[in-house]
């Protein structure tokens, strides 16, 4: 089996995949963002819109739909954003924010390692 780079990719076929936009309405999805299918495929839905309905059906990355459609995530974004804005899919966004009772202290991290260690 031989990979293609995505440097190879026919531009015309981005292109019409993403109806010629270049960026998605938002930024309501980054590379780790899970997604999830919400609703089916419905007739003559873009393939590649069906497809990641297909895929999402369990949380799936962006990144991983990415590499899956061989596409780059900026054009897997723009389709996230139209499967969103049907209603087809939900998304999960990583938590970038913790308490501070959340993070855990040096000392509790220590114990951990010395655990591991032991093992």
């Amino acid at each position: 089996m031989t990979r293609r780079l995505l440097d190879d990719e026919n531009p015309d076929r981005l292109y019409i995949v993403t109806g010629g936009r270049t960026r998605p309405a938002d930024d309501a999805f980054d590379s780790v963002t899970l997604v999830v299918t919400e609703g089916e495929p419905t007739p003559g839905m873009q393939s590649e819109h069906a497809t990641i309905l297909g895929l999402a059906r369990s949380p799936i990355s962006v990144v991983e739909l990415a590499a899956e459609l061989r596409l780059p995530v900026s054009v897997v974004r723009i389709l996230l954003g139209d499967l969103q804005a049907l209603g087809k899919i939900t998304a999960r966004h990583p938590s970038s924010r913790r308490a501070p009772s959340e993070i855990p202290t040096p000392d509790f991290l220590e114990q951990v390692l010395v655990g591991l260690r032991n093992i």
